[in-house]
């Protein structure tokens, strides 16, 4: 057949109906008057209700899995935050409780310097601050260590004190430290007074206590007495507190009474001492010697 004699309309079986122009202009009309209409009378209203109502449960069901996934990147990031956050408080109070010790000891080293410092002002003796570095190892003697030595001018058998009273003497010289023996140390002796009934005693060092000997069972000694350093072994300056009497005991078959006092000064927690210059080397040398002008004694063996 001649393509000339083709019809050009579709068959009745093909129609299509109206054009897809027409279906545009009448479905965006159609859209528009809905959503006036919307707009004014809320006709859409139950209809958007009946929806949401009805697809809820399938909303649900599919957000879970993006819930649960977020809910845990959330509980692990807020884990570690908190983590972090422990740490970081720990951290702080670790160091406001090293600060609150600083503060606590440093309040007690100022309390310490200032009774140094009044003690310093109530001697008429040249005095050196030295610092407490720590205690000698030996377990036979009772000794400790000092910032202060030779090149400070420091000599042996200087007397020691600390805020309280007398801690010890020095007993060995080095170049930038020395050794104070105290007085509770066997070796050591140092002449006191009691102040108030004047008796003069040499006390000896026994451990942790101090030993008077050589005295009458008659003495007058009591419980408590204050024991000053009586100043005549040209050592120590007159005056100075020493110990407290704590036991005395009399024996009516024993010729000396056995008495013991407990030192003043704080021999195992002194921070801060004062280190005094000796009697003997306040003494000038001419004073200390004898003039040359004197004559020669009399009477003596030819």
């Amino acid at each position: 057949m001649p393509l000339g004699t083709l019809e050009r309309s579709p068959p009745p079986f093909f129609r299509q109906g109206p054009s897809a122009l027409s279906k545009l202009f009448f479905f965006g009309l159609l859209a528009l008057l809905l959503m006036v209409a919307d707009r004014r009378f809320h006709v859409a209203q139950p209809v958007r209700v009946t929806l949401a109502s009805a697809l809820y449960p399938l909303q649900w069901v599919v957000l879970r899995p993006f819930v649960w996934l977020d809910g845990g990147a959330r509980y692990f990031q807020s884990l570690q935050a908190s983590q972090a956050d422990a740490a970081t408080a720990q951290y702080q109070l670790g160091l406001q409780s090293q600060r609150a010790q600083q503060v606590e000891q440093l309040t007690l080293e100022n309390a310490r310097l200032r009774q140094l410092l009044e003690l310093r002002a109530r001697i008429n003796a040249p005095a050196l601050a030295a610092q407490v570095l720590y205690d000698m190892a030996d377990p036979f003697s009772q000794k400790i260590v000092i910032d202060k030595g030779a090149l400070s001018a420091v000599q042996a058998g200087s007397p020691v004190l600390d805020e309280w009273g007398v801690l010890g003497q020095v007993t060995q010289v080095y170049p930038l430290v020395s050794e104070v023996t105290l007085l509770t140390d066997r070796q050591q002796a140092i002449p006191v007074l009691n102040a108030r009934s004047g008796v003069r005693a040499l006390a000896f060092g026994s451990d942790s206590a101090l030993v008077l000997r050589f005295l009458g069972a008659q003495v007058d000694m009591q419980a408590g007495d204050l024991l000053t350093t009586s100043g005549i072994d040209g050592v120590y300056p007159p005056g100075l507190q020493v110990a407290r009497v704590s036991q005395v005991e009399r024996q009516a078959d024993a010729s000396f009474a056995r008495i013991s006092a407990t030192p003043v000064a704080q021999l195992r927690g002194s921070l801060h001492v004062l280190v005094l210059k000796t009697l003997a080397g306040q003494i000038p040398d001419n004073v200390a010697s004898p003039p040359a002008s004197l004559p020669p004694r009399q009477g003596g063996r030819k």
